[in-house]
């Protein structure tokens, strides 16, 4: 009977982790091990362009590519994991509960928008999940049958992190795609921080300032959002602002079923794994992706949940997940190479290096290579076996 290496998720963790795995039994001439990947749809749901419009497009098949690594999909999503009896608890897309046991598991479960318990939270959109990111989609294009006036025409994004720069900047072409180029349009930007962008660093500041004033967007600081109806947001601070389209973009946090397995979590709930992405404490129960609290480096550098750092990390823990398994020496992970592209929307983007984020391209340069990043490198490789598990190597640089 043979060995079984279940990964649970199929974002940029699981995927590749899977591929990374089947390169090394691949390597070792091994056929006496089963690599499962069990998650909702044999797809790679490219999550990191969830802000820009035409979302229903970002996904890529995984059911060739699966077919040409020898890796089994399971359709389904996990309830619960049994690290005692080493099984896996899923529900089939007839909602019918189902085990799965394993040898080695590999939690690739991903993350998710972590929404408060706000008053008015049915009314707040949000791009975390590809239907999350498509019903925005659909309200924006609806907002033109909408009586014309401020609500309508304004955006409010909470939150000026990453995720809400991003969101937001892309915002103003949106909005005249949908309304017409002479709508008098408003996009909001409310954050608690005392500058804008605060937390992306002195380097950056100036673009994203730049950026902000030439598309028109508009920051209120030190404030946050304190409730949403269906007119619009009252912020901390008692400030009014009248909006049909709110979009939330704070607060990030692994999958829960990060709790079912015994050790160590920060505060996202990421579970603390040693130098080969095995869970601290646990025999059989590896982590990558955004479950994952892993040193980047020796100099105090974890890794974000980011797909720059859940490719690497998939590669890294589908080798030593495998390599656990049949007795050979597994890879220490190591990314100390950080790199920032930032997407400023028509103004262009900033590309960034180290974790101090040294600026190294702005604008329509830095736009290009935003471009390259996300429409053809984040993208799984072509469904060919020798190319697919070339491309899981651990030791290729993800940036």
């Amino acid at each position: 009977m043979k060995q079984h290496i279940l990964i649970i998720g199929a974002g940029f963790g699981g995927v590749w982790s899977a591929l990374s795995a089947a390169r090394l039994l691949d390597k070792h001439d091994r056929n006496d091990v089963q690599i499962s990947l069990l998650a909702p749809q044999p797809e790679l749901r490219i999550r990191p362009r969830f802000y820009e419009p035409d979302v229903h497009t970002m996904m890529a098949p995984l059911g060739p590519l699966f077919d040409a690594v020898g890796v089994n999909f399971v359709a389904g999503a996990a309830d619960s994991i049994d690290e005692n009896s080493k099984q896996v608890t899923y529900r089939n897309a007839a909602g019918i509960s189902t085990t799965l046991q394993y040898d080695r598991l590999v939690l690739a479960a991903g993350s998710r928008l972590n929404r408060p318990q706000m008053q008015g939270i049915e009314h707040v959109f949000d791009v975390d999940q590809i239907e999350d990111a498509t019903r925005l989609e659909a309200h924006i294009k609806a907002l033109k049958n909408l009586p014309e006036g401020a609500a309508r025409n304004t955006v409010v994004v909470a939150g000026g992190g990453f995720t809400g720069i991003e969101t937001a900047t892309e915002m103003p072409a949106r909005l005249r795609e949908a309304l017409g180029d002479n709508a008098d349009i408003r996009v909001v930007v409310v954050d608690r921080g005392p500058q804008i962008a605060a937390s992306m660093g002195d380097g950056i500041r100036p673009s994203i300032i730049e950026a902000s004033q030439e598309l028109g967007l508009e920051w209120v600081l030190n404030t946050s959002v304190a409730s949403v109806d269906a007119g619009g947001v009252t912020l901390a601070n008692g400030q009014r602002i009248e909006s049909s389209t709110v979009i939330w973009t704070i607060g990030f946090r692994a999958n829960p079923l990060t709790e079912q397995v015994s050790g160590t979590r920060d505060p996202q709930g990421r579970l603390h794994v040693d130098g080969n992405l095995k869970v601290k404490g646990q025999r059989d129960v590896f982590a990558a992706g955004d479950v994952a609290y892993a040193a980047t480096d020796n100099l105090g550098n974890f890794a974000g949940m980011s797909c720059q750092h859940a490719i690497a990390l998939g590669r890294y823990a589908g080798n030593n997940v495998a390599a656990d398994l049949i007795g050979v020496a597994p890879m220490t992970y190591s990314q100390p190479k950080y790199v920032t592209c930032l997407d400023l929307g028509a103004w262009g983007a900033v590309f960034t290096e180290g974790w101090d984020r040294q600026l190294k391209l702005v604008g329509q340069e830095a736009k290009e290579l935003k471009h390259q990043i996300n429409t053809v490198w984040i993208y799984p490789p072509a469904a060919e076996r020798a190319v697919a598990l070339a491309a899981a190597d651990p030791l290729i640089p993800v940036a």
